[in-house]
């Protein structure tokens, strides 16, 4: 009886620990931040914040959450029809889920805006600023690197966009990535029974306009 009891917690342990990713290619990371790109002749348009958007997911063993975050501000530079540069702010306090209702969907936004997770209090932002533009290998694709700052930590990432509109006027962009929150001190593991995947996924919809 003792073994199939051990066998089973073994076999629990082991369920609990496969707990897998959510969708989409994991940004690539490093500690080397770079400067901001920069050009005095770069057109700079303002980040439409209504428009603009932030949805986040995140997995655990027992299924997944997923919300957004609202963009508080922001700008984007266009130079010759291209993105060249451009940063934006989060703010961290508007942090929503949106596949939970009453109770559950508040307990689940006070522990995200807690110091398990995003430490709110502290740190009631986060922001991106771009350092580099590289044409991708299609048409309207690009590859952007930029540093990424939460908890006031700040990492370099490099992830794929892609640009639907790039004028004088006028910018929209996308993008789809993961990060692994433990590069940025989101360190909450989960529950033993229920361990939450360590990479978050962003899809980010900016649009900007004179």
């Amino acid at each position: 009886m003792e073994k199939v009891v051990l066998t089973l917690a073994a076999g629990a342990l082991v369920l609990a620990s496969c707990v897998g990713n959510p969708e989409g290619k994991r940004a690539e990371t490093s500690d080397n931040v770079g400067e901001a790109a920069m050009s005095h002749t770069a057109n700079e348009l303002v980040v439409d914040t209504e428009q603009s958007t932030v949805h986040w997911t995140g997995r655990k063993v027992s299924g997944e959450h997923h919300g957004d975050v609202q963009i508080k501000s922001g700008t984007l530079a266009v130079e010759d029809g291209k993105l060249v540069g451009g940063s934006f702010v989060m703010d961290l306090t508007t942090i929503a889920n949106h596949d939970l209702d009453g109770e559950y969907k508040g307990k689940l936004e006070g522990h995200l805006k807690s110091a398990d997770f995003f430490d709110v209090d502290n740190h009631p932002e986060a922001n991106f600023e771009i350092t580099s533009v590289q044409d991708g290998a299609e048409a309207g694709t690009v590859t952007v690197s930029g540093n990424l700052t939460i908890r006031g930590v700040t990492k370099s990432i490099t992830f794929d966009a892609q640009v639907q509109e790039a004028s004088e006027s006028a910018v929209k962009a996308t993008a789809d990535f993961n990060i692994a929150r433990e590069d940025w001190g989101v360190n909450y593991a989960g529950q033993a029974d229920d361990l939450i995947s360590k990479e978050i996924n962003f899809k980010v919809t900016l649009v900007a306009g004179a």
